[in-house]
Order: C-alpha cells, then sequence, then structure tokens
C-alpha cells in the first residue's frame, strides 16, 4: 500500500502542462537530452544545486520563529543514533566524511556503491538500497542530483525500494539536496505518511565548504527534526537557518542562486570589457577587491578567470537550470526577472559551447564570444 501511494503521488507531481516560460529569449532551457525529463516537467519537479564558497565565521543558528525543544525524537548525538545518507558524490563524501570523524556512525548507500568505498575505509557501513539505509539509520540524509533523482530515491522504482520503506515513527528524512518546492512537498507527504518526520535542508556551499564543514543550511518543514539533527548539521555546516514551512528552503536556494548567478555573469562582462578596453584584469580585481562591490566570490573566482581556468566548483549547467527555476518561480509569482533572464540566456550559450561541466565562471568564455 505504501509503494502504491508513493507511485501514486510521483506520477501526480510529473503529470501536467509543460511549464511556460517568460516572454525573454533567455528564458529557454537547454540540458543534455538524457536529462530531458527534467525540463519537460512542471517547474516544482525541476532541479537546483550549490553555491557560495563563503570564509569561515562562527556557527550561527537563525529562525524565523523560536524553536520548540525537542521532545518524541531522539537528538542526534555520536554514539546515541545511527545516521543514513543517499548520494555520495563531490558532496556527499565530504559531508559524511565530517560525520565519521565527529564519531557518528554512518550508513552509506549510492547508485555507484564503489563511491562508497573511501567512506567505509573510514569506518562507514554500506547499504545495498536506499530502503535497507533507512531501515538502519534512526536519521537519514540525502544530497542527491535534481528532483527527479530525489523522488525516485525516496519513493523507490521497479528496480528497488526507495527510502520511505525504511522510514517509521521515530525516524527523520532530511534532504539536503537542491531541490524545488514542489517536489520538497510531494517527498514530504510520502515520509509523513509512514509516521516520519520531514525535513527539506538545501545547502548554500560547494565542494571545499562541504570539505571544511562550513556549508549554511536552509531548512524547513518539521521544527522538531530541526531540533533533533542540530548536531549533525553543526558538524558539516558553519549555520543554519529554519524558515518554516516545506518548500521555503527550496524557493530561498532559488533567490540566492540566481543572484550568484547574476554576479557572475556581471563579473564577467567586467573582466571582458577591462581586457578588450586595455586595462589589466588584475587591476580590475585589485581594485573591486578594495571598494564596495568586494565580495568572497569574486575574490575565489576572479583570479582563475583572469587565467580562463574553470575548476570546478559549482557545474555551470547547474547554475543555468538554477536561474532557469528562478524565472519559473517569478513566472508563478508574477514577478518579471529580466536580468536574471538576461544571464541566463549567456549560461545557455556557454553551455551550447561545451562548459556545462566546467565551473560556472566559465560564463566568461560566452562573454567573451559575444558580439553587438
Amino acid at each position: 500500500m505504501l509503494q502504491a501511494r508513493c507511485n501514486q503521488l510521483q506520477k501526480e507531481a510529473l503529470a501536467g502542462p509543460a511549464p511556460r516560460y517568460l516572454s525573454f529569449k533567455a528564458a529557454r532551457t537547454h540540458v543534455p537530452a538524457k536529462a530531458a525529463l527534467i525540463n519537460r516537467v512542471p517547474a516544482k519537479l525541476a532541479s537546483v544545486q550549490h553555491a557560495l564558497n563563503f570564509p569561515s565565521m562562527p556557527k550561527r543558528c537563525m529562525r524565523v520563529k523560536a524553536a520548540a525543544a525537542v521532545s518524541g525524537l531522539t537528538e542526534a548525538t555520536p554514539g546515541k543514533i545511527k545516521l543514513g545518507f543517499a548520494g555520495i558524490g563531490i558532496m556527499g563524501n565530504a559531508m559524511v566524511a565530517n560525520l565519521i570523524r565527529a564519531g557518528y556512525e554512518v550508513h552509506v548507500w549510492n547508485r555507484n556503491a564503489v563511491k562508497c568505498e573511501p567512506l567505509v575505509a573510514m569506518g562507514a557501513k554500506a547499504a545495498s538500497s536506499p530502503a535497507e539505509l533507512a531501515a538502519a539509520a534512526d536519521y537519514t540524509f540525502a544530497m542527491l542530483a535534481d528532483p527527479q533523482a530525489a523522488l525516485e530515491v525516496a519513493a523507490g522504482s521497479v528496480a528497488q525500494k526507495g527510502i520511505v520503506a525504511g522510514l517509521g515513527k521515530g525516524k527523520g528524512y532530511i534532504d539536503v539536496s537542491t531541490i524545488d518546492a514542489g517536489t520538497a512537498k510531494t517527498i514530504s507527504s510520502m515520509v509523513r505518511e509512514t509516521g516520519a518526520a520531514y525535513l527539506e535542508a538545501p545547502v548554500s556551499g560547494s565542494k571545499k565548504p562541504a570539505e571544511d564543514g562550513t556549508l549554511i543550511f536552509l531548512a524547513a518543514g518539521d521544527e522538531e527534526l530541526y531540533n533533533a539533527v542540530a548536531g549533525p548539521l553543526d558538524v558539516m555546516g558553519k549555520a543554519k537557518f529554519y524558515l518554516g514551512e516545506v518548500g521555503n528552503g527550496a524557493n530561498m536556494k532559488l533567490v540566492v542562486n540566481m543572484l550568484m548567478g547574476t554576479l557572475m555573469s556581471s563579473l564577467a562582462e567586467s573582466l571582458a570589457l577591462a581586457e578588450k578596453s586595455g586595462l589589466k584584469q588584475e587591476d580590475l580585481l585589485a581594485v573591486l577587491g578594495l571598494g564596495a562591490t568586494s565580495n568572497p566570490m569574486t575574490a575565489l573566482k576572479g583570479p582563475s578567470m583572469a587565467q580562463r581556468k574553470y575548476p570546478t566548483a559549482f557545474p555551470l549547467k547547474h547554475q543555468q537550470k538554477d536561474i532557469r527555476l528562478a524565472i519559473e518561480l517569478g513566472e508563478q509569482h508574477k514577478q518579471a526577472l529580466p536580468v536574471a533572464s538576461a544571464a541566463h540566456e549567456l549560461y545557455v550559450q556557454a553551455q551550447d559551447e561545451g562548459q556545462g561541466d566546467a565551473d560556472f565562471s566559465a560564463v566568461l568564455e560566452a562573454v567573451l564570444k559575444s558580439h553587438k
């Protein structure tokens, strides 16, 4: 019955007409054919992923309202509870490593089990399926690529049972993937029907913050679960925000990544114009670093951009997708986003030129090849 209900919710999430886009040329989509399904479904199933590398700062906890004390859920402390983690990619690997170093017992699962081996060598325990993972853990985290993957891992498939099959009363599911609000609400319904608690907690931060344990969690959903897993969140991040009902975390992440993408495209234009007008890009970066426009992203990405090098921390294809989703969110609320839409066109162009897997700072290549 549970699997049937999960399948029903999954079908409902995928149903509906293709999303409408703003009447800007920039709002067109571009993704590899393999991921084309994601762009045919409504905005509530579209994907979002990763953010800025901010410098270290004291760990902070902020809430829209005061958090209630944990009662029915056990506080997640090392040696007292077991954690599960689904999705061992660039982010997941670093996050789990920090949890293990902090003394937590962590069970891991990934579609490609080979990626779990380094963590198993550190002390993690490998699960053979998402359901087995959730059954073994008190609280299960997930860091997955996109809404389609998040739904499949949660609900399960013909090939294997999903996370919800291993959940029940007293357990919790924390999805730290960057997914849209509609997908988060669908998964929340699946989880709550098992008696378990659900929390969305997309992260702001990419590879280096994940390694350093300085991510920022944008949490929404079950407040009791938010309090219960404060320990693991503090191990993996430098700050956490409780934003209220499910969907608010996803929307906050979209707004943040929209700004990040437009700032990066503006930085790319500034570097290009400086070069074309005979100025040294290094001098421009030095000036920017001393004025009101100084920011961590420019300081981090600018020097490598000046050398036209783009080591991947946040893939350009994900940034393009994030801005597209922000445009769709704006359309839902009748808010035009002309600047974001123009930036989106540059990211689409960069993907067309083969920069999709490069860092999102490679949008500079599209700018340099643009002519009036």
